[in-house]
C-alpha cells in the first residue's frame, strides 16, 4: 500500500463539551495518511487514477469548520469516513490535534488517532 500524507491541516472549529469551546471555537489540526495504490496514476501520470489530495484537504477543513461535535473522537471518525469515500483510498489514518484543549495543567497537545479501512 502506498501512502499520501497531508500534515498540519488547520481549521477553526467549535467542537467540545464545554460551552466556551462551542461559543469561542479553537484551532484544530489534522494529519492524514491515505493508503492507496498509486502505480496506475504514476504509470500514466494521470491525476484521475489517484486521490486528489487538494479536494480531500478542502473536505476535511469543511468538516472541522462545520457542525460541532462534543468529542474529537467523533470528528476523527467523520474525517475518516469522508476520506474513504474517495474510490482509490483503501485505508486512512487520521490524527486530530486539539492544542488549546481546556486542560488545567501545562501541556503541548492533545490528539486522537484512528485508523480505518474498507473491509
Amino acid at each position: 500500500m502506498d501512502r499520501v500524507a497531508l500534515r498540519g491541516l488547520k481549521a477553526r472549529g467549535h467542537h467540545g463539551v464545554f460551552p466556551r469551546e462551542r461559543e469561542e471555537g479553537q484551532t484544530f489540526i489534522v494529519d492524514l495518511v491515505l493508503g492507496l495504490d498509486t502505480r496506475a496514476a504514476a504509470a500514466d501520470d494521470d491525476l484521475s487514477k489517484t486521490v486528489h489530495y487538494g479536494i480531500v484537504a478542502e473536505e476535511v477543513v469543511a468538516l472541522v469548520e462545520g457542525e460541532p461535535v462534543d468529542l474529537i473522537e467523533t470528528l476523527a471518525e467523520r474525517i475518516a469516513h469522508v476520506c474513504l469515500k474517495h474510490a482509490p483510498v483503501r485505508e486512512v489514518e487520521v490524527c486530530v490535534h486539539k492544542p488549546d484543549a481546556p486542560i488545567t495543567v501545562p501541556f503541548d497537545d492533545v490528539t486522537v488517532t484512528i485508523s480505518r479501512s474498507r473491509v
